[in-house]
């Protein structure tokens, strides 16, 4: 049976949303909770995160944002397909609605994808070591051809696709959010190929919807890490065993744990333009981060030779 070495990427989502999230996704840097971050560049407290992401040496990609909040292009601020009538992004579920529509002009998508980019390398001094999309928008229709050619352009070779093992068997999942992720799955799959002929990767498994916020634990991390490799072991043994009957070396698997931890935004400080959001202002931001903190965690990945690392050191 072939044994995988896990490399483990633990990337925390919305780094520069508020003051009290970047203290708090900093504090599971340092503690070897979190290796991997994602800036939101439009997010109030960016500028902040980044200086921070430069002192603490912190891995740093963008997390590209086209639904929350103000758009960074000056020419898409007024009149543009991204912009419902208050002036914003359309949010989480507006955004794939207006796109269902074929109301959202792709060269608008581009645009703005572009300067978030830009933004980004004049904020950190260098490209992103990875590039995934707030609320999994960079899988949408259209959408992915998009953000594949920016990627390409840019010459940024990680991406983020939430295809998660053993997801249709999280029965502590709530029926709506569960309708959401599949739609994410359906989304993610029909991305693969899109991606695959643009050059762009991504980790070999990924793990982030059954475990956010309040569904996160120290046993449900365990279980899918431990569900994600023993399925990624049988089907490696499977393709081994038919083009090599001779014993194979171990391969190393790599993972990304997408997570969201930090402390509860105080309004009316934090958010992308428009102030912060309830998720960000709930204790389940802190639940994460106190999750991903606990000692029995850190235990369990030495105990399974399981490496932290990032994008940039795959």
């Amino acid at each position: 049976m072939l044994q995988a070495r896990v490399k483990f990427i633990v990337t925390g989502d919305d780094f520069g949303y508020c003051p009290r999230r970047n203290q708090g996704i900093v504090e599971c840097f340092l503690a070897g909770a979190v290796s991997n971050v994602s800036l939101l560049v439009n997010g109030s407290a960016a500028p902040d995160a980044a200086q921070l992401a430069r002192r603490h040496n912190i891995p740093i990609g963008l997390h590209a944002n086209l639904s929350e909040g103000s758009p960074v292009c000056k020419a898409l601020k007024k009149n543009s397909s991204l912009l419902n009538k208050d002036g914003f992004f359309h949010g989480k579920m507006g955004f794939r609605t207006v796109l269902a529509k074929g109301l959202l002009k792709m060269s608008e998508v581009k645009q703005e994808l572009m300067a978030q980019v830009d933004l980004f390398c004049e904020l950190t001094g260098h490209v992103p070591h990875h590039m995934d999309g707030h609320q999994h928008v960079h899988v949408l229709p259209e959408v992915r051809h998009v953000f594949a050619q920016v990627l390409e352009e840019y010459g940024i070779k990680y991406t983020r696709v939430p295809i998660e093992p053993g997801l249709h068997s999280c029965a502590w999942i709530e029926p709506p959010l569960m309708d959401f992720y599949l739609g994410v799955e359906k989304d993610s799959l029909d991305t693969v190929d899109v991606f695959t002929r643009h050059g762009i990767r991504w980790a070999d498994i990924y793990i982030g919807l059954s475990t956010m916020g309040k569904n996160m634990s120290v046993s449900n991390i365990q279980s899918a890490i431990d569900t994600a490799v023993a399925a990624f072991a049988t089907k490696e043994n499977s393709l081994m065993t038919q083009f090599s009957p001779q014993p194979q070396q171990s391969r190393t698997v790599t993972i990304e744990l997408m997570v969201h931890p930090g402390y509860p935004t105080i309004p009316p400080v934090g958010g992308c333009g428009e102030g912060p959001d309830d998720f960000s202002q709930s204790w389940e931001r802190l639940h994460e981060l106190q999750t991903l903190m606990n000692p029995e965690l850190q235990s369990y990945y030495k105990t399974r030779n399981i490496q932290l690392c990032a994008f940039k050191d795959l």
